[in-house]
């Protein structure tokens, strides 16, 4: 239903809680739902009313609706003072406002004033369910008249409702227990009866002189038992024993005014924030303004909203030259009618909000009666607005914990992803902005490598097995990279060339290559060529030479080698035999005695002509775990060994010797507490073993 009233009114998905919306478009929505529903628009609109109740409960406002008023007339009486509490928070809310006349016989007049013209049918839907849910009590509303309201400056529309209290015997009728319709009838036909003649009587009557015609219609309404208030009653003195100056003076702030709004007595600070009040026969409206209710400015309609928070406003061209530049008082407070002397007094206090509030209107805290409340509140709005700023200090504080703790894992992630595909060095250079100049390095080993009958493999397969069988060859051969600690430079279709000693030299360039180039030739056993089903081959080429490294590029910056180096590595590897790793005699002589099985040979180099070759065998120190670094404890090389057994001397191991069998430094020790928490520091960069 709610999907088919959206289209037909054309309105968005969905309304924010908090956002004011146009009265044409609940409007509009009620006019199609009456036609789609074939129900009347007062009756939605009631049924609008009840939900909208149900809704305040349910988002948090039931304990402040219910604690307005101990019985269901003080409830009523006590909307308007919500209202105004509420448009402190929701400065563009446009609410009613609410008068009620009491009655008796469990009859009351509910006057009803809105400038939102047409939903005035969601008041009896909304006060019927109010006097169920909290006060236990059955009352039905009609409308006896509606109309525009003339002594209101706000809120023209003004509707009368008849409020009346079902007896025992109605309540008993509208349960949903079956009765006769002649039972229902008879219980309701004299109700509508009375009602039909009020209305008649009311609209004949004229009202003569200055009398209201809301007075004369009080009249109307009959009165007899009934007892919608407490029975309390209270006790007065005979006489009031204070004296005048002490009144004045125990109450700064209020103004005692007659019919004609002439000013009679103020109290001793209102005095001192408006100077005129010392002149005697002043009139009221000439230095205040009534901000709220909107109504005009005259005894009859103050007395008609009497039960309403009033605020007056100075007149700004009534003040002191010197003070035009201030904020104007406000003055939030009751009105009192004193039957006996035909006055009405302004019991009030100044409407402030803040210590900023008060500076602004050059006031102090001692101007306030003690017994004042608004001393609280300032004080309280300034201990809340620091305790919330200290609140959210604190949240924003454990936020910004947060994102710096995701900020740090991404960043950590970027750096990864970077540093994989340049150098570090070079990287953080680039990220500051840098320029990274070229280096010459004069000695370092390059690996080429391409996959044997690669051509003939992707003429007869599928793209997407291309993509796998090299992306689960380079995944090995990316793995062996940090066990070995070489550098990847790039990779191209089937090639892949790694680099060691660049762009960090190291002497063991050339060992560090050659253990790289013999896991590569395993770990190529693990994967299958798509066409046959069989392990792939590979040819590998290693040369040592000097070399130039530098970033080239702006977008997707790569860091590249030049030299003939890489010219002579990329022909062994050309010019290299399926599963064999060819060396140049460069690279054999930076291998020879280091513990590597090589076999010799002849052939003819294109651009090089004959040449002197080699090929790897194998490495007569290290098991194939140990080249694949399958070990938990890294592979490490002979200068780290020796590095870590000064770091073992100085603990004072009793028996400290180093041992370079299988390529693999180990330091065999008698250990000690102290050699224990070494070899937690250095995280397996040797192997402690009992001697």
């Amino acid at each position: 239903m709610w999907e088919k009233l959206k289209v037909s009114v054309e309105v968005q998905d969905a309304f924010m809680t908090y956002t004011v919306y146009d009265d044409a478009i609940t409007m509009r929505l009620i006019q199609e739902a009456s036609k789609v529903l074939g129900v009347s628009l007062e009756a939605i609109l009631k049924l609008f009313g009840e939900y909208f109740f149900e809704f305040c409960k349910m988002s948090g406002y039931d304990r402040m609706l219910w604690t307005l008023g101990g019985n269901f007339m003080a409830f009523i009486e006590n909307l308007d003072a919500l209202h105004s509490y509420l448009t402190l928070s929701y400065q563009e809310m446009n609410a009613p406002s609410f008068h009620v006349e009491k009655g008796k016989d469990g009859e009351s007049l509910l006057h009803y004033y809105s400038s939102r013209s047409g939903l005035c049918h969601t008041v009896p839907g909304i006060i019927e369910a109010v006097a169920k849910d909290f006060f236990d009590i059955d009352v039905t509303m009609d409308i006896l008249d509606m109309n525009e309201e003339v002594e209101r400056t706000g809120k023209k529309e003004h509707v009368l409702f008849l409020i009346v209290q079902k007896t025992h015997r109605q309540v008993r009728s509208a349960n949903p227990i079956r009765l006769q319709d002649s039972e229902d009838q008879r219980d309701h036909k004299p109700l509508k009866a009375a009602l039909l003649r009020m209305k008649e009587k009311y609209l004949r009557i004229s009202c003569p002189g200055k009398k209201s015609h809301w007075g004369t219609l009080r009249s109307i309404v009959r009165f007899g038992k009934g007892h919608l208030c407490d029975a309390f009653k209270p006790v007065y003195p005979e006489t009031l024993w204070m004296e005048v100056k002490t009144f004045c003076t125990a109450f700064p702030f209020h103004i005692v005014f007659d019919e004609a709004l002439r000013v009679k007595q103020a109290g001793v600070n209102i005095q001192k924030y408006v100077p005129g009040l010392q002149t005697q026969k002043i009139q009221l409206d000439e230095y205040f303004s009534i901000i709220h209710p909107q109504v005009t400015f005259n005894i009859s309609s103050i007395c008609k909203f009497i039960n309403s928070q009033f605020v007056l406003r100075t007149r700004k061209e009534m003040m002191p030259e010197a003070w035009k530049n201030q904020p104007t008082l406000k003055l939030r407070g009751q009105m009192i009618w004193i039957e006996s002397l035909q006055y009405m007094i302004f019991m009030c206090s100044p409407k402030l909000r803040s210590l900023q509030e008060l500076e602004e209107c050059k006031m102090h805290l001692s101007d306030i009666a003690p017994h004042d409340t608004t001393r609280d509140l300032i004080l309280n709005q300034q201990r809340l607005a620091e305790m919330e700023l200290s609140n959210q200090l604190e949240r924003k504080k454990e936020e910004l914990c947060v994102l710096s703790k995701h900020l740090a894992i991404e960043k950590k992630k970027t750096e990864t992803l970077l540093y994989a595909m340049l150098p570090e060095h070079v990287a953080n250079q680039l990220k500051e902005g840098k320029k990274v100049a070229s280096g010459e390095f004069e000695t370092c080993t390059i690996l080429f490598s391409d996959v044997v009958t690669f051509t003939n493999i992707c003429a007869a397969c599928e793209p997407i097995q291309i993509v796998n069988m090299l992306n689960s060859m380079y995944s090995k051969f990316d793995r062996l990279t940090s066990v070995h600690e070489v550098y990847k430079v790039e990779t191209i279709g089937d090639a892949y060339m790694v680099v060691g000693g660049v762009p960090v030299p190291v002497r063991s360039h050339a060992q560090r290559v050659a253990n790289f180039a013999l896991g590569m030739r395993i770990s190529a056993k693990e994967v299958m060529n798509p066409v046959t089903g069989e392990p792939i081959q590979i040819r590998v080429g290693i040369h040592t030479g000097p070399v130039v490294a530098g970033v080239v590029g702006d977008k997707m910056p790569r860091h590249c080698l030049f030299g003939d180096t890489v010219n002579t590595a990329s022909r062994m590897e050309s010019h290299g035999l399926p599963n064999k790793v060819h060396l140049s005699p460069t690279a054999y002589r930076a291998l020879e005695n280091q513990g590597f099985e090589i076999m010799r040979g002849e052939m003819e180099v294109k651009g090089k002509g004959k040449m002197t070759t080699y090929f790897l065998i194998k490495n007569l120190n290290a098991t194939e775990d140990e080249i694949m670094g399958r070990h938990k404890i890294p592979f490490a090389h002979k200068e780290q060994g020796d590095a870590l057994k000064s770091k073992w001397k100085q603990v004072g191991g009793q028996k400290v010797e180093p041992t370079h069998s299988k390529g693999q430094a180990r330091v065999e020790v008698q250990e000690t507490g102290q050699q224990q928490a070494l070899y937690h520091q250095v995280q397996g960069e040797v192997k402690p073993l009992m001697g």
